[in-house]
């Protein structure tokens, strides 16, 4: 199965080296964030210098939890660059914090991503970027709560065409879109197949290994 299906896991920062030495002949590792410092020695600070030595081959970047926080988009673009120049797959999470009737929250989206994606080469290599819409409302529930297959392949397509006005349509087409948002064993199938995603961020499923088996499967 494994071969068939490409599993990233992004531990917190102090467990990157134990879970890298135990899952290394079927996941690959992520970090669940990065520092907006590219190299050298900062006080507090772990580089993309020192990640990339742990064996890091992707970073979450403007999870809802860091925009939260405070997060700008224009940090998010500041730290794709980074991603990218680090050799990273940066993993950007966009979302509406509600839905309208009017689709306004298309709008919001559009914004997201403009800004996050700020900066990069209309060249970008598609290959190495990659997109997780997770709307904000849909996230940490149960999987009756999150958004319908059909409104998600409808996001997905509005995704790829701001990609599209941003660079053109073979890189919008290139580009991985993940989907995260009350994702369970119960309806991964149903919000992968003929949705447009290519995968799930996965958050509170993940923390039971029976169900993030199945949420896999249901990608082969």
């Amino acid at each position: 199965m494994y071969k068939k299906v490409s599993l990233f896991i992004a531990p917190p920062l102090p467990y990157l080296e134990s879970v890298s030495s135990r899952s290394r002949s079927f996941a690959r590792l992520a970090v669940q964030g990065l520092s907006p410092v590219l190299r050298g020695v900062h006080t507090g600070v772990v580089t993309p210098d020192i990640l990339k030595s742990l064996g890091v081959k992707l970073s979450i970047l403007g999870h809802s939890e860091e925009r939260a926080m405070g997060e700008t988009n224009e940090q998010v673009a500041k730290k794709t660059r980074i991603a990218l120049n680090s050799g990273f797959m940066p993993l950007v999470c966009v979302g509406e914090p509600s839905r309208d009737d009017d689709g306004l929250h298309f709008e919001f989206l559009r914004e997201e991503l403009k800004f996050s994606l700020a900066g990069l080469n209309r060249k970008v290599d598609a290959s190495k970027l990659a997109i997780a819409y997770e709307p904000i409302w849909a996230i940490g529930k149960r999987a009756q709560d999150a958004i319908s297959p059909t409104d998600l392949a409808e996001t997905i397509i509005f995704i790829r065409k701001v990609l599209t006005d941003m660079f053109d349509r073979k890189i919008a087409e290139r580009v991985t879109i993940l989907y995260g948002g009350s994702v369970e064993a119960s309806n991964a199938s149903a919000l992968f197949k003929g949705t447009g995603i290519k995968g799930f961020l996965v958050g509170h499923a993940s923390l039971d290994a029976k169900d993030f088996l199945d949420i896999a499967k249901s990608l082969i």
